[in-house]
């Protein structure tokens, strides 16, 4: 949660900063604040232990930092406010940085499924799981993995903020349908309780099934809508002018 806070921090110091340049939306600090505010109640102590105990906290902790957070945290354009806000050198190292081939795989639709979607199956169809609730070092890593990989599915998906490959929308409204199609199917198994490797009340199960299932379809269905609407044809969100230092050569 210290983390949290000081992202949420860090992100309202360059906010002041680029509004005192150039002007930044103060919708976009909202979005990003509510997310990291999210991101923070989920992986309170109470919200932890809740998640513990009943097998559906856990799927409510689970959508809230790996599908609802994220989208608000993108919708913050944390890498176009870096830009704007960061020193000269900063933002050309920054605007380098992003041009590098390990960001270039990351930001592809394919990886950003595969680790998002992916983590998901690993985590209930095997033994990971189970780990996570015996150890808290895999706990803490499971739940880091989550809001990366959230973030960064919403980030490649969204297409807000500067990437070295942006995808064509097609392209990114498959990867979106072929997530929904995983969640979707995890979600009812989970519900009937086949194939997945969590010993948990069957009750408690067809609860976070549900929950799942039901919630990641509206919050897959925002982020469509986001998307969808980014993509419009002379469309350029409010933040989106960035320093010329830091744009690609």
């Amino acid at each position: 949660m210290l983390v949290v806070g000081a992202v949420a921090v860090a992100y309202v110091v360059c906010a002041v900063r680029a509004e005192s340049r150039q002007g930044w939306p103060l919708r976009r600090t909202s979005a990003f604040v509510a997310g990291a505010a999210l991101v923070a109640l989920a992986l309170s102590p109470p919200f932890d232990a809740f998640a513990h105990d009943d097998f559906s906290g856990h799927a409510a902790q689970h959508l809230l930092i790996a599908m609802v957070a994220p989208l608000l945290l993108v919708l913050g354009m944390p890498v176009t406010l870096l830009l704007r806000a960061l020193p000269h050198a900063a933002a050309r190292g920054l605007g380098s940085l992003l041009n590098t081939a390990p960001v270039r795989v990351l930001s592809t639709p394919l990886v950003a499924l595969l680790l998002s979607s992916g983590g998901l199956v690993l985590l209930y169809f095997t033994d990971l799981y189970r780990w996570s609730t015996e150890s808290p070092t895999v706990h803490l890593l499971v739940h880091v993995h989550l809001v990366l990989s959230g973030f960064l599915f919403a980030w490649v998906i969204v297409g807000l903020d500067p990437s070295p490959h942006r995808a064509s929308v097609r392209t990114r409204l498959i990867t979106l349908a072929a997530a929904i199609v995983v969640h979707s199917a995890v979600s009812q198994l989970l519900y009937a309780g086949l194939w997945v490797r969590v010993d948990e009340p069957t009750r408690q199960l067809q609860a976070a099934g549900s929950l799942m299932y039901f919630g990641g379809d509206i919050a897959e269905l925002l982020l469509a809508l986001v998307m969808l609407l980014a993509a419009r044809p002379g469309y350029r969100p409010a933040g989106t002018r960035v320093p010329a230092t830091a744009r690609r050569r």
